[in-house]
């Protein structure tokens, strides 16, 4: 028989957690980060390839918003194979590159949050109090190193399995686009074409996320069961089949949040950006965009930690059973009698 940890509760319990081990939001955050920067250091070098080796016209290649950009950039590179491969090397090292250094931080983070919940109390029943708070705090460098030089290898193992997952997945939506596009070349069919292309990407987006869950999840076994990760795949099976519905749940609720916190973004986005043609006014618009920018990626980092743990809660439910139950079970209005 296995036992849960009610919604609320986990919820709750995670984001408590979460909060109580801030510097690892804030690192998960700068990790992300660093490695959006690194990539866009070879498509700044890829444009200045273009325009000083290939003679493209600068005010070409800067027209439009960033997607037109890296596409004008690519066709440029596309017209001269060795500039091409010279770029895509590039890109790919710093891919390379950038995803380990994730990897690495995600095994310190994910050691780090998974002792957090296991040795933390009753931390979700109420009074809430700032002394079990402090007391769920296990970010320390130490213990961060450890678990990076513990669980790297692993992890880095898994990371390619993700990049590679994310390369077929690539390359098959672009092979169904660009061939569904080359075979619907009368009218009536383009109409229908658009259609089926945006469900496709609209499936692409489920399976994204569904691999991206998947991960999560085997990551974050990993860290408890110290496995291989052949043998971790194994168990996160075992582990939904078991708690479909709990994970399901959690997984709906932070995706809803993520999902409001976006359009939040997006609204705050637009509102500076009427204030940019303002004069003066305008001025303000950089610091208060780079802010906007960090407070979005902290919530988004401080989101996902949170339903992190409280995976992490279900799953010791799931892995040890009563006794632990016994220790994590919410509160009952009569408890006390």
């Amino acid at each position: 028989m296995t036992h849960h940890l009610p919604l609320k509760a986990a919820l709750k319990r995670g984001a408590i957690i979460a909060a109580a081990n801030w510097p690892l939001v804030v690192t998960q955050f700068v990790a992300e980060a660093t490695l959006k920067l690194l990539l866009g250091v070879p498509v700044l070098g890829g444009l200045f390839l273009v325009v000083l080796l290939l003679g493209a016209e600068v005010e070409d290649l800067l027209a439009g918003d960033l997607r037109d950009i890296v596409a004008a950039v690519f066709a440029a590179l596309l017209a001269n194979p060795v500039a091409f491969v010279a770029f895509g090397t590039a890109f790919l090292l710093v891919l390379l590159g950038g995803s380990a250094l994730t990897f690495v931080v995600k095994g310190g983070t994910m050691a780090l949050l998974a002792e957090a919940e296991a040795t933390t109390g009753t931390i979700e029943r109420p009074p809430l109090r700032l002394d079990s708070v402090r007391r769920a705090s296990r970010a320390h460098i130490e213990p961060f190193l450890d678990g990076c030089k513990r669980l790297w290898r692993r992890y880095l193992r898994l990371g390619g399995c993700l990049l590679i997952a994310y390369a077929i997945t690539a390359a098959g939506y672009l092979g169904f686009i660009v061939g569904g596009y080359a075979l619907a070349n009368n009218t009536p069919v383009i109409l229908g074409w658009t259609i089926i292309a945006a469900l496709a990407s609209s499936a692409l987006v489920v399976w994204i996320t569904l691999i991206n869950l998947v991960y999560l999840l085997t990551q974050m076994i990993i860290a408890v069961e110290e496995v291989s990760v052949r043998r971790a795949a194994g168990m996160v099976l075992e582990f939904l089949r078991s708690a479909l519905r709990e994970i399901a749940a959690i997984f709906g609720v932070v995706l809803l949040l993520v999902t409001l916190a976006t359009v939040a973004s997006i609204l705050a986005t637009a509102g500076l950006g009427l204030i940019a043609f303002v004069p003066l006014a305008g001025l303000a618009v950089v610091p208060m965009q780079v802010a906007a920018w960090l407070l979005r990626g902290f919530v988004f980092q401080y989101l996902g930690l949170t339903a992190l743990c409280a995976y992490l809660t279900q799953y010791r439910l799931y892995a040890h059973g009563p006794a632990t139950v016994r220790d994590l079970r919410v509160a009952q209005p009569n408890a006390s009698a």
